[in-house]
């Protein structure tokens, strides 16, 4: 399951990730909790979304980036 559309625009479980993001969890640990999804999907999504540059990676935690904001507001 992709976290980010044909479209470019984040799926449902990348929209919950993003949600998570920018409420401040970091790890795919919280994040998967957060957003009720195995954890799997998550470190998948996550990096998915980092190549989309809506998050970044910084070493085993993740941020939401000014790009990733905007699709969630």
């Amino acid at each position: 399951m992709s976290c980010i559309s044909p479209e470019g625009k984040p799926t449902e479980s990348g929209s919950k990730m993003l949600h998570a993001l920018k409420s401040g969890l970091s790890s795919p640990e919280e994040i998967a909790k957060d957003a009720g999804l195995p954890l799997f999907r998550v470190r998948s999504g996550l990096r998915e979304l980092a190549q989309a540059d809506l998050a970044n990676q910084k070493n085993d935690s993740y941020e939401i980036t000014e790009k990733g904001k905007e699709l969630v507001k």
